[in-house]
């Protein structure tokens, strides 16, 4: 009697430590498919991104239209701890009066600013890296 109450604690306790060690992973929002951005060339119309990537999350005026998709991603290294946001992104699409494609941007944070991963270059000052910094701070992600 004396080991089947060994064998259940060492049971239990083998059961209890795997659940620790599980991580998950929890995408939010817009999942960019992979070569997406490369089917949108400069001059493309409205139409032809709302084909490829489907219905913005966002959609913004701020010199000329845009269009905003907007993912999160977050991960718990345990069941019962909440999530924390491990990465960010932005794809932003824009267009001039036409409603053409002038530019296309994949904004992230990186060492603590927002980068453009897809044109590799740090966003400068102005009224749309303000609208940008906007969509990161009221969907929870603020490291700068």
């Amino acid at each position: 009697m004396r080991s089947f109450h060994l064998a259940l604690a060492l049971a239990s306790v083998l059961t209890l430590s795997a659940c620790g060690r599980t991580s998950e992973t929890l995408q939010r929002g817009y999942v960019l498919a992979e070569g997406a951005l490369e089917q949108i060339p400069v001059g493309a119309t409205q139409e032809q991104v709302l084909i490829v990537l489907g219905t913005p999350s966002t959609v913004a005026t701020v010199s000329g239209d845009a269009f905003y998709y907007i993912s999160q991603k977050a991960e718990r290294s345990v069941a019962f701890m909440p999530y924390e946001v491990s990465d960010q992104r932005v794809i932003a699409v824009y267009f001039d009066k036409e409603r053409r494609v002038t530019r296309l941007a994949n904004y992230g944070v990186k060492d603590g600013k927002i980068f453009d991963f897809y044109s590799q270059t740090t966003a400068t000052g102005g009224q749309e890296l303000s609208y940008i910094r906007n969509i990161f701070r009221n969907v929870g992600f603020k490291p700068f």
